[in-house]
């Protein structure tokens, strides 16, 4: 137990798991593609491929091949997450505690020539833009996404090109992930790193060492720095 307090010129959040649950959709869209693709054992599918890109998944687990065929089915994928998400009662994508103040108080901060917060997810730029919105986070220009790389989490890639267009360097940002994918992500890209116990177990976090982790956000404080950046506070557990 006990309190750390830094500054980072910015903040790379990831989405799915971090900033929003969509869990019952992505279970859904597995459970409508199991109908087109016989054999998939979608339980040890949830178990590693979240965080990853659908391309990437798609290419894993379903054999597809063409490049193509794996953006057409990636959105007909990410298109499922979000129908599914509601179906049959389902609470739909939701807001993980402690992500609404944080977001509230950094909003400001989400413009060009100079955002200090970014999102950098594995998700398509379509499915991403609506779960965003469907969640009440306004997207900020500083906004990294399936398409805008070439090879995705866990390479250093995004989180690169995220720190990039924050216009800082990486070693000054703070990258917040609940995925092992992610953390080796942002740690590879010269970040430090919250990691989240929100989707994956804290053994399964563990495992990629982040430099910091937390139950979720609640636990986290952000504030707009007065001279730029975040000044951060972590609750650690």
């Amino acid at each position: 137990m006990g309190t750390i307090t830094f500054h980072v010129d910015a903040v790379l959040f990831d989405m799915d798991g971090t900033l929003v649950d969509s869990t019952a959709g992505v279970i859904g869209a597995w459970e409508t593609f199991a109908e087109t693709y016989s054999g998939l054992d979608i339980q040890k599918i949830l178990k590693s491929a979240h965080g990853v890109r659908t391309v990437d998944n798609l290419r894993n687990y379903c054999g597809l091949t063409s490049e193509a065929e794996l953006k057409k089915e990636a959105v007909r994928f990410e298109e499922a997450i979000v129908t599914s998400s509601t179906a049959n009662g389902k609470k739909g994508i939701t807001l993980l505690p402690g992500v609404r103040p944080i977001i509230n108080e950094l909003a400001p901060g989400k413009n060009n020539p100079k955002p200090c917060w970014a999102i950098v997810t594995s998700a398509t730029r379509a499915y991403a833009s609506a779960a965003l919105e469907i969640g009440g986070i306004p997207i900020p220009d500083a906004f990294v996404t399936a398409e805008d790389v070439t090879q995705g989490k866990p390479y250093p890639d995004p989180y690169l090109l995220g720190a990039q267009k924050c216009g800082v360097s990486p070693e000054k940002c703070l990258v917040v992930e609940d995925a092992p994918s992610g953390v080796a992500s942002g740690l590879s890209a010269g970040c430090a790193v919250i990691g989240l116990i929100t989707s994956h177990t804290r053994e399964q976090m563990e495992v990629e060492h982040p430099t910091y982790m937390v139950e979720n956000l609640s636990s986290v404080l952000m504030k707009m720095g007065e001279n730029g950046g975040i000044d951060v506070v972590v609750n650690i557990d």
